[in-house]
């Protein structure tokens, strides 16, 4: 017998029961928060491998809602956009944000108590100040020698 599909195609309480890789689509895009910190540009130490989070943003982030302008085609507009995928979290999940969703769960973690599936409301990120909501710069305003002025820290 599967889960139960509620009005909005996804199962109750399925981040707390459904691997990663079993997610619908619907579930899997759910996880996200819509903190937007998964789009600052990130900056890697290439000798240690330690990435750091800036406050400048990918030129699609619309620093309001913290959602990606054309979330659809984004890879058509930033070629180096990477799409996070239950096949590749394992790669990429050091490169999210401690809070991300997906990583916790990734990590083993439960969802944080502000996270919009678990409070019920989509502002709960923002309320909570989890997210960059009205504090990025945009990409094009700063040449890339400049980012390292705008590091932050990352539970910011």
């Amino acid at each position: 017998m599967t889960d139960p599909i509620t009005r909005t195609g996804l199962r109750p309480r399925f981040w707390e029961r459904v691997p990663l890789k079993k997610m619908t689509q619907p579930e899997w895009e759910a996880l996200c928060d819509g903190c937007g910190k998964c789009c600052l540009n990130k900056l890697e130490d290439a000798d240690t491998g330690e990435v750091v989070f800036t406050r400048i943003a990918c030129k699609l982030l619309d620093d309001e809602t913290c959602r990606c302008a054309h979330y659809q085609v984004r890879k058509t507009i930033v070629p180096e956009c990477v799409v996070l995928t239950p096949g590749n979290i394992a790669d990429i999940a050091y490169w999210m944000p401690l809070s991300c969703a997906y990583r916790r769960l990734y990590e083993g973690r439960k969802l944080a108590d502000w996270h919009p599936l678990v409070s019920g409301r989509a502002d709960s990120v923002h309320e909570a100040g989890v997210s960059v909501q009205g504090w990025t710069l945009p990409e094009i305003e700063v040449p890339v020698e400049d980012w390292e002025d705008h590091v932050i820290d990352e539970e910011l």
